[in-house]
């Protein structure tokens, strides 16, 4: 059924394709359209309409060079997500992504460190739960099975907690005093 779909939808195509388009002026100087011969109408010329070939993606994979000398392989560059000095404003945590180009391979390892601290995670991406207030800065590091180092990059952001003092705090409800017991 599909495949009959698609034969006539092709046709379909083609025969519009190679169709003559007409026009005709009318009384009041609009211009009526049509596919078959009309009469006062006049065969035109369309223009073909315009269309776009994008271009291949790049392989993902490292370059046949550096799949033949893996000692010389190094990654082109290391991006750390969140950005340099970037803000967050009470988070309930803090996602830490590493992007590399080319693509990280299989067997390549990534190391975040927040403030010096191992955060751990798996892949190119950890997550730092219910960081504290102040600034941090985390270094990622890329190393190769044999622990040598690929790639590193290093961010700052900077967590803001509303404090105890703060105006816009609302302070949490206040229990009822006790009522007095009659003796």
């Amino acid at each position: 059924m599909k495949t009959a779909l698609a034969i006539f939808l092709g046709l379909l195509a083609a025969s519009t394709a190679f169709a003559t388009t007409y026009v005709r002026v009318e009384k009041d100087g609009t211009k009526t359209y049509s596919d078959r011969p009309m009469p006062g109408g006049q065969p035109i010329d369309l223009r073909p309409a315009q269309t776009y070939s994008s271009q291949p993606a790049p392989s993902s994979g490292p370059s046949p060079e550096q799949a033949q000398d893996p000692a010389s392989f190094h990654y082109q560059n290391c991006a750390l997500s969140p950005r340099m000095d970037e803000n967050f404003f009470s988070p309930e945590s803090v996602t830490l992504s590493l992007t590399a180009t080319p693509t990280l391979r299989y067997n390549d390892r990534v190391r975040f460190l927040v403030d010096g601290a191992d955060v751990g995670g798996n892949g190119p991406s950890a997550s730092m739960p219910n960081p504290d207030r102040g600034s941090h800065t985390v270094n990622a590091n890329v190393t190769d099975s044999s622990g040598r180092l690929l790639c590193s990059a290093s961010t700052t952001f900077h967590v803001q907690r509303p404090t105890l003092n703060s105006p816009a705090r609302v302070p949490p409800p206040r229990p009822n005093p006790p009522k007095p017991t009659p003796h």
